[in-house]
C-alpha cells in the first residue's frame, strides 16, 4: 500500500498566533512516536505568520486515523478552542 501524505493547513486567529503555534509544536514529539508516523513536519508561512502547515507521511490511512482520534489532538483542540480560524486537511497519494 502507498504511503498516505497529509497536508494540513491551520490558520490561527490574528491575536492567537503564539498560542496556536506553541500548541502545534507540542504535537510533534508524541506524534513522531506513534505507530505508522513516517514524518510530521510543521511549517509557518513567512508572510502570514497565522498560517501553519503540517506535512505528514503515514504508513496507512488507518494509522493516520488512529492519530486523529488520539489524545494529543484532543488536547490541542481543548487548548486552542476559539483560537483557530480554519483547518483544511488534504489526504494525498504521491504519484512520482
Amino acid at each position: 500500500m502507498a504511503i498516505l501524505t497529509i497536508v494540513a493547513h491551520i490558520t490561527a486567529k490574528e491575536d492567537q498566533v503564539d498560542l496556536v503555534k506553541s500548541e502545534l509544536v507540542k504535537l510533534i514529539a508524541p506524534t513522531l512516536k506513534e505507530e505508522g508516523c513516517v514524518n510530521y513536519d510543521l511549517h509557518q508561512d513567512n508572510e502570514n505568520p497565522a498560517h501553519f502547515m503540517f506535512y505528514e507521511n503515514w504508513e496507512s490511512r488507518e494509522l493516520w486515523q488512529q492519530h486523529t482520534a488520539g489524545q494529543p489532538l484532543k488536547d490541542f483542540g481543548a487548548a486552542t478552542e476559539g483560537a483557530v480560524e480554519d483547518i483544511h486537511i488534504h489526504e494525498m497519494t504521491q504519484l512520482s
